[in-house]
């Protein structure tokens, strides 16, 4: 039995879709299980690059079952839109190789809509989603009122949900924001298109993938965003909609937590985050434009430049804890090449103390100093190195020193974009 998760340690963009694609070539099967298309995973292999963002990062081997599990939530549209994407792109997407759980939540139309205006009202107090709906839709499902992927496989279901729904989704848009509703005919017909179109790929995914495991098969399970985009363990409430950190897996799939083996945290080898929220580490400097030119921090859905800082090991620190991980992933250590020095923050400076934790209130997390080491800097022959002991020994020392601070073993090193500049320094 193999089961493993691989996730954000940070606040998302760590490069997840790369060491999930690496990672895929040994598993048989990988599992999506929350999150929606405001992810964003980009994948090199050879000369072509791949933008995922419903669809996991295995659909771009021809051997492996692709999940998206009922954690996550669908947007048809743009489901098919990735398909025809991958399509174009070579890449076959089959329902012998994509298979969508039948208790997966819809993003409807209205979602996007309520999104789009509740961001508008709050003015400069906005969080900066993605306007995608993904919010809204997580809204009803925890409210109970949600339309899922199994009500569109019974039509008149379908139709009697959807009327309920939009009789309240247009009064609020229209009497609480001031703005159009939608209309029940037309949203309806498309969606029971979609329906027809999606049939031959839905099926109840928990039970496949437990079956897959029982068989002895490999399953890596993929997150989307990172730890501290987590609802509950991110920097609240600047993070998404739903339980990015490991334990989020086992609701977002259908498996118990008995099932899974390790976990596997990518980090990049820096820190960034995009949208609002306190950044301990974040550099207004010259330094700071250098990394996002050199890291090519943009984000893929938004195309919003990233904030960017030295690495924030009180970050991983927190990541190893609440997601069990048993390893980290670290990429990206090739965009701090040529720099004299490099930093690391070890620990805050809070109310006249040093602690290693997240406190939980971001007012709290404001006033945090960042403690600092001090590394010297490796050269730009980082990214020629194909195994550990290739790498400059400076890059060794900050690798080594992470390992140490966060009691947790390093498994793979990234130094570069394409699949092959990939080392494995240990199993995970």
């Amino acid at each position: 039995m193999s089961a493993f998760i691989v996730l954000g340690a940070q606040w998302g963009d760590e490069g997840k879709g790369k060491m999930t694609d690496y990672l895929a070539e040994g598993a048989d099967v990988v599992a999506r299980s929350q999150g929606g298309n405001n992810a964003g995973h980009t994948v090199e292999v050879g000369d072509k690059q791949y933008k995922l963002h419903l669809i996991p990062s295995g659909i771009l081997y021809s051997d492996k079952l692709n999940i998206i599990g009922n954690g996550v939530v669908l947007d048809p549209k743009s489901l098919f839109e990735e398909i025809e994407y991958l399509n174009n792109m070579g890449v076959e997407v089959t329902p012998e190789k994509l298979v969508i759980s039948d208790r997966a939540h819809l993003i409807m139309p209205y979602h996007r809509a309520l999104d789009g205006a509740s961001e508008k009202l709050r003015g400069k107090n906005d969080i900066g989603t993605t306007g995608k709906g993904i919010g809204p839709c997580y809204t009803d499902k925890a409210e109970r009122s949600g339309l899922r992927v199994c009500d569109l496989m019974h039509p008149e279901i379908f139709k009697e949900k959807l009327k309920a729904n939009l009789e309240i989704k247009n009064a609020i848009l229209t009497k609480v924001y001031g703005i159009e509703g939608f209309d029940y005919k037309e949203i309806c017909e498309e969606y029971l298109e979609y329906g027809e179109r999606m049939k031959a790929y839905v099926k109840d995914t928990s039970v496949i993938v437990y079956d897959e495991i029982k068989k002895g098969k490999s399953v890596l399970f993929e997150g989307a965003q990172g730890n501290l985009l987590d609802i509950d363990y991110g920097t609240y409430p600047y993070v998404t909609s739903s339980n990015t950190i490991g334990g989020g897996v086992c609701p977002g799939t259908g498996i118990g937590p008995t099932m899974i083996d390790s976990a596997v945290g990518i980090a990049k080898a820096y820190t960034t985050r995009v949208g609002k929220g306190p950044f301990p580490t974040e550099l207004f400097d010259e330094m700071g434009e250098h990394i996002r030119e050199a890291g090519h921090e943009y984000g893929v859905v938004t195309g919003r430049a990233r904030r960017c800082g030295w690495l924030d090991v009180v970050i991983l620190k927190q990541a190893a804890r609440v997601s069990g991980l048993t390893s980290f992933a670290i990429t990206k250590i090739d965009t701090l090449a040529g720099i004299d020095k490099v930093k690391m923050c070890v620990g805050y400076e809070f109310n006249g103390e040093t602690i290693d934790y997240i406190p939980a209130s971001l007012e709290d997390l404001a006033l945090c100093k960042p403690v600092y080491e001090e590394f010297d800097g490796w050269g730009e022959e980082v990214a020629d190195a194909r195994s550990y002991d290739k790498l400059p020994e400076n890059a060794k020392k900050y690798l080594k020193r992470i390992e140490e601070l966060t009691e947790t073993k390093i498994s793979i090193v990234s130094v570069g974009a394409k699949r092959d500049q990939t080392i494995k320094v240990s199993d995970i």
